[in-house]
């Protein structure tokens, strides 16, 4: 769900000196010293996203995230670095009060961070020194105080001398947390201390019991959020850790500061661990390993049961790629970026390659010095995911490179899935696409993409942005930072915020009602509601219904009321999920699924009893469905349906109730199995699609996997329908009967003198896998009633082929007995289709020579087909059964019937299709004999009788045939399309996009 966008910006503290133009060894070893002492060697980013640290070999910077800007810098004395050594790493408190610099000699030089509230280093100044935003509705201009990047202040306050050596250092909140080398060991120094308590406690690796003996830690990774460590041992092993907490450490007798084990155990060398980073959000753990390849966990606890998940391999070989450097998960935890010695890589959280690097030309790159694309050292995402800052090696910049992401990501509703709507940073973009009336394709052209910039006044006060959602009609969009909102009309490229910024601020635990039509101020608030806890999940459903998901575990149903008094919120119902769903911040998602007969004619304040609700809970989607007890109560039965959940989209929430034409079936469909076998629903309004990472997964009718999923039938979840995608999915087109994705494109250009990178929009049809699966659950009627819906599409004959070749390519590798093959099936259900012969033909022409026998087993010879064609007057198609019948019968009697279609041909002027069939002549015997004979059967020939209209004589030229005098006769086609016909005997033809029989198909 997200993708680099553009071309990354370049910070530098300082500027490299130009390079010398003499030869003088002085300078250049001089300028080897500068670049040597500028290069970054880390890179830190406070919990909050605000701050970043970055070091060199004698100097400490303070960065702001957003803007990126340069805030303070300490520069090391001469007597500082020969006394403790080079600056080797830098560590920095979550809270970003304390930066620690490690250095090469085994000291922590620790600094205090401040920050001046009232002073500012750069300010943001308009309209006369002060920030106004003037108000839609006509008020006087709000005024807010003068806002900027406010001063930091840093001071030296102690060093710290690691006598063991320092292998690895971590800051947290509390303490230090220290791998030390001789020996080996774990240190904690705590940042502050009491009489009570020691400020250095230390533990032993070889007194662990679940360590290896022998090994020393190399690494260490925290996640706050699961307080878990991940430590990376010299061995390649990884171990899931957890602190003891303070004042339980003595166990059995002993001290222990630690408890864990080992998850990951590498086999073999290759598979060393040497990066990791932890996904609260999933509960993942990404293993980096020595060959380049990712091991990703499942986090189900801490104590031994963390199983691998998934594997990612890298987009190229370990040589291309080389080393891993570092690992990193967004802050929504949909995201991993990969950075190696040669390049980049991204992932989403599943396992769907994304952007990469490894794309690119490398001349290219080196020409235009797009050294971002060569590899990486360090990095760390910011500004709640809008980007990536990294540094290579040996250089002293950092490279930010844009990303923009799915509106899904932050916002999980229903339209922000049946539209792509993308932001980023400080901009949003939609696709208009499906608005378009014409369903022949869907275009990538960049004109319909629409972006629009956020305020600016907006971003300085309430960024980064957290989430946006879209309208279901796509004429609105709404974005939300860290307060407030900024509500976009796409028509009118108009942008409305709160004039007020203390009612900006103050949403707490509120549903507010507003008039789209006025400005955001108390006069256009409409209707307010106040909840006893903070909400989680806000998510309509239905023409007029919301849900609304507390952090208490309560489900509200609110229908919206509109009445000559104004519009309201009514609460028709409640659901209590105690003891359900154990965690309420970490659902995603929340829709329902309620009864037909319910909905058309049921009370509103009982849907809660009729409705089976949907959760998205972490990864797994969760079916929670009424029943009642033996006291006749209410309750609801759990159940697991699906796990590696990235999103799912319930069609029925996108209001497409009449997306798909409704036309009549086939009257060779109807006569065949009954007009009462069909279902009279529209087609997949009530399917549920999910996303898993590799292909998408769905099931055509929920009713189906209600029923299933019922305590009462005890059956298993129906397995849902598989369909690969080679980009990431982003929109399920119903109407067009396609996936639509996203694909990022690297651009290179030598002309450009930069790279970069942009969006590309992607489909694939859906419908191949979807008629497969209904043919192999013989249910033809369904697959039928599917496919029924979708004749006005121009491209269904072309679904239709991809169906029979991959259904053939399967029978042809695995075959099966007869009475168990799937190809009959499909065959008798192409058969009720006009286009059936010229599917059949096209199939065949694409496919291997040794796939024909197993297609051509369960149909009828090619000669009858031959003579169906001909007989419907489908011309091209029969010259397609030639080629067949010439196959299967080696060449006897294919002259024959070429010549009926040369006749045919003639008669209607298809002198294209002609000059074909002359050409599949002359390579039947290569000496055009086989040519002039047919022709003179024709009385196409010079001098023969008669013509084909009985008028003048057409004489048409088989190509390569030399005429009287040596020289090339035009056809009668060619003469009358005014052409001169002319061309040297031993030149090849032309092949034609419609050619059949050219050798070259064969």
């Amino acid at each position: 769900m997200y993708w680099p966008l553009g071309a990354p910006r370049v910070y530098a503290a300082r500027k490299l000196s130009p390079p010398s133009a003499t030869e003088n060894g002085q300078k250049v070893n001089q300028k080897d010293e500068e670049e040597k002492y500028s290069a970054l060697l880390g890179l830190r980013v406070s919990r909050n996203g605000q701050h970043f640290a970055t070091i060199t070999a004698t100097s400490l910077n303070i960065w702001q995230t957003s803007p990126v800007v340069l805030l303070v810098s300490v520069i090391r004395s001469a007597s500082s670095l020969r006394t403790y050594g080079d600056n080797a790493d830098v560590l920095l408190r979550p809270d970003s009060s304390v930066v620690a610099v490690q250095t090469s000699l085994g000291f922590l030089i620790t600094y205090n961070v401040t920050v001046d509230p009232s002073a500012r280093v750069f300010q943001h100044q308009r309209h006369d020194e002060k920030v106004t935003r003037r108000a839609s509705s006509g008020r006087l201009p709000v005024q807010d105080p003068i806002a900027g990047q406010r001063e930091v202040l840093i001071r030296f306050r102690m060093i710290i001398k690691i006598d063991a050596g320092i292998a690895k250092a971590l800051a947290l909140d509390e303490e230090l947390v220290i791998a030390t080398e001789k020996p080996a060991a774990i240190q904690c120094i705590r940042w502050v201390t009491d009489n009570k308590t020691s400020q250095t406690s230390t533990e032993l690796l070889n007194r662990m019991p679940w360590m290896n003996k022998k090994s020393a830690v190399v690494d260490i990774i925290y996640n706050r959020a699961m307080s878990l460590f991940v430590w990376i041992a010299n061995d390649g092993r990884a171990y899931a850790v957890q602190r003891i907490p303070f004042g339980n450490e003595k166990s059995d007798g002993a001290r222990r500061l630690f408890r864990g084990y080992g998850f990951h155990v590498p086999e073999e060398e290759s598979i060393f661990a040497v990066k990791a980073s932890i996904n609260a959000r999933f509960s993942l753990v990404a293993v980096g390993c020595s060959n380049g390849d990712i091991h990703v966990y499942t986090a189900r606890d801490y104590v031994g049961s963390i199983p691998l998940s998934h594997k990612l391999v890298p987009p190229a070989s370990r040589t291309t790629c080389g080393p891993i450097t570092f690992l990193s998960y967004s802050a929504d935890g949909y995201c991993l970026f990969v950075g190696y010695a040669n390049g980049w890589a991204l992932w989403s959280v599943y396992g769907k390659l994304g952007g990469n690097s490894f794309v690119a030309d490398r001349s290219i790159s080196k020409e235009n010095n797009d050294l971002w694309l060569s590899g990486t050292r360090d990095g760390s995402w910011i500004d709640g995911g809008s980007g990536v800052l990294f540094s290579r090696y040996g250089d002293s910049r950092l490279w930010l490179l844009e990303m923009v992401r799915s509106a899904v990501t932050g916002c999980f509703g229903p339209a922000n899935i049946s539209r792509m709507l993308l932001y980023s940073s400080s901009t949003v973009m939609v696709y208009r696409g499906h608005d378009l009336l014409d369903l022949v394709s869907v275009s990538a052209d960049s004109s319909l993409w629409h972006q629009a910039q956020i305020p600016a006044a907006y971003l300085l006060d309430q960024r980064p942005i957290r989430s946006a959602v879209i309208s279901p009609d796509g004429r609105y969009i709404a974005v939300a930072g860290r307060r407030g909102l900024a509500h976009y009309s796409i028509n009118s490229g108009r942008w409305k915020t709160f004039d007020d910024p203390d009612a900006e601020n103050s949403f707490v635990n509120l549903l507010r009602l507003y008039s789209r039509e006025h400005g955001l101020n108390e006069s256009s608030l409409i209707f307010v509601e106040r909840l006893n806890s903070s909400i989680v999940i806000i998510t309509p459903t239905g023409e007029n219904s919301l849900l609304v998901y507390t952090s208490e575990n309560d489900l509200y149903h609110y229908i919206i009321s509109a009445s000559d008094s104004g519009i309201q919120l009514v609460q028709v119902g409640q659901i209590g999920l105690h003891g359900i769903v154990r965690a309420p911040a970490r659902v995603r998602a929340v829709t329902w699924y309620i009864p037909e007969h319910q909905l058309l004619d049921g009370d509103p304040s009982q849907d809660v009893v009729h409705a089976s609700v949907l959760f998205l809970v972490d990864a797994k989607l969760v079916l929670l469905q009424p029943t009642t007890d033996h006291e006749g109560k209410l309750k609801y039965d759990m159940r697991i349906i699906a796990s590696n959940v990235e999103y799912f989209a319930f069609i029925r929430d996108q209001g497409l109730s009449r997306s798909i034409p409704d036309t009549p079936l086939p009257i060779s469909a109807v006569e065949e199995n009954g007009s009462d076998d069909f279902r009279t629903d529209t087609a997949l309004l009530d399917s549920l699609w999910y996303f898993n990472g590799n292909s998408i997964q769905c099931w055509p009718d929920v009713q189906d996997l209600l029923k299933s999923a019922s305590t009462e039938d005890h059956k298993d979840i129906p397995t849902p329908v598989s369909i690969p995608v080679d980009f990431y999915p982003t929109a399920i087109a119903l109407r067009s009967g396609v996936i639509i994705g996203i694909d990022p494109e690297l651009v290179q250009r030598r002309d450009a003198h930069f790279a970069f990178f942009r969006l590309s929009i992607r489909t694939q049809l859906f419908l191949p896998p979807l008629l497969r699966y209904y043919l192999s659950q013989h249910d033809p009627p369904s697959a039928l009633t599917l496919a029924h819906a979708y004749l006005p599409l121009p491209y269904l004959p072309h679904a239709l082929e991809i169906l029979l070749h991959t259904v053939l390519d399967d029978e042809v590798d695995h075959p099966a007995p007869p009475h168990t093959a799937l190809l009959p099936a499909v065959l008798a259900f192409l058969a009720s289709f006009p286009a059936y012969l010229d599917i059949l033909v096209q199939c065949t022409r694409k496919t291997e020579l040794r796939s024909w026998r197993t297609l051509f087993a369960y149909l009828p010879p090619p000669r009858e087909l031959f003579e169906d064609a001909l007989q419907r007057g489908m011309l091209k198609t029969a010259g397609g059964y030639l080629l067949i019948l010439h196959t299967f019968e080696e060449g006897d009697g294919s002259a024959e019937q070429c010549v009926r279609l040369l006749r045919r041909a003639g008669e209607e002027g298809d002198w294209e299709l002609c000059k074909e069939l002359a050409r599949f002549l002359m390579a039947l015997d290569g000496e055009g004999k086989e040519l002039r004979e047919a022709m003179g059967r024709l009385g196409l020939l010079p001098g023969a009788g008669g013509g084909v209209d009985g008028g003048e004589v057409l004489r048409l030229q088989a190509p390569g045939w030399d005429g009287p005098g040596g020289s090339r006769q035009g056809s009668a086609a060619s003469s009358r399309r005014g052409s001169s016909g002319s061309r040297s005997a031993g030149s090849e033809a032309k092949v034609h996009g419609e050619d059949y029989f050219s050798a070259r198909r064969l």
